[in-house]
């Protein structure tokens, strides 16, 4: 049993592991490649963005440059679209789609769009829960003490509650992000429909990484709730 056991989760880690180098590895080439195809448009991500949230209603939404590769991120606590300083200044596809998807955000909040609300409100309990399960879990494995060990998973599985929350979050505002420069394309305010295109490939790669962090998570707790239950 302890063989299986260990064999199961050396193979856990191997599928773990290619998972993420994968789907990470995706997104750095589609987002590298896009980033080499220009939009033929006199606009940077930044002022696309603006542009973007000021025909949704949303000028008292600030965009701001931030360091970082792929560090983009929108913040509801201080209603700030953040945009990497390669995709604030850049005019291409990866740009435009990033910087889209961002406002996309900005505008589920505005909206009041269910998911982003409860993956806001869940935010503290489920860094909490990211950062002490596994001290749980060892100290449990450690002293014999099955309380901790399903203290540890259920901390755990909250992380991952939160991390599958995220899916519909993401998925979404990619959706309003696209459906903004697909009008763009139509109005022949963006010019080339293929911009589209690339738009839809970058944020595919992006939603991936997301699903795969959600699927590594799941088969991480499956394989600690059996643990558990062997114990």
């Amino acid at each position: 049993m302890v063989m299986s056991s260990g064999i199961f989760y050396i193979v856990l880690m191997v599928v773990t592991l290619a998972l993420g180098l994968g789907t990470q590895g995706y997104i750095q080439r589609m987002y590298s490649k896009f980033s080499k195809v220009k939009i033929n448009l006199n606009a940077t991500g930044a002022q696309i963005a603006r542009k973007m949230l000021n025909d949704n209603g949303l000028a008292n939404v600030e965009v701001r440059c931030v360091d970082g590769t792929l560090s983009d991120h929108y913040d509801p606590r201080t209603r700030v679209v953040n945009l990497s300083r390669a995709v604030f200044t850049g005019s291409d596809v990866s740009s435009l789609a990033v910087s889209c998807h961002e406002c996309g955000h900005a505008i589920q909040h505005a909206t009041n769009y269910s998911p982003l609300m409860i993956r806001t409100a869940i935010v503290p309990i489920a860094n909490f829960s990211s950062n002490i399960w596994i001290i749980l879990l060892i100290c449990g494995f450690m002293f014999d003490a099955i309380g901790l060990v399903y203290a540890a998973i259920a901390c755990f599985g909250f992380a991952v509650l939160f991390q599958i929350v995220t899916l519909p979050v993401e998925f979404n505002a990619s959706k309003r992000g696209l459906a903004y420069i697909e009008s763009g394309c139509n109005s022949s305010w963006i010019p080339s429909s293929e911009v589209l295109a690339g738009s839809k490939k970058v944020l595919t790669a992006a939603a991936m990484t997301y699903v795969a962090a959600a699927l590594i998570s799941i088969i991480q707790l499956l394989y600690y709730v059996g643990m558990a239950r062997n114990r």
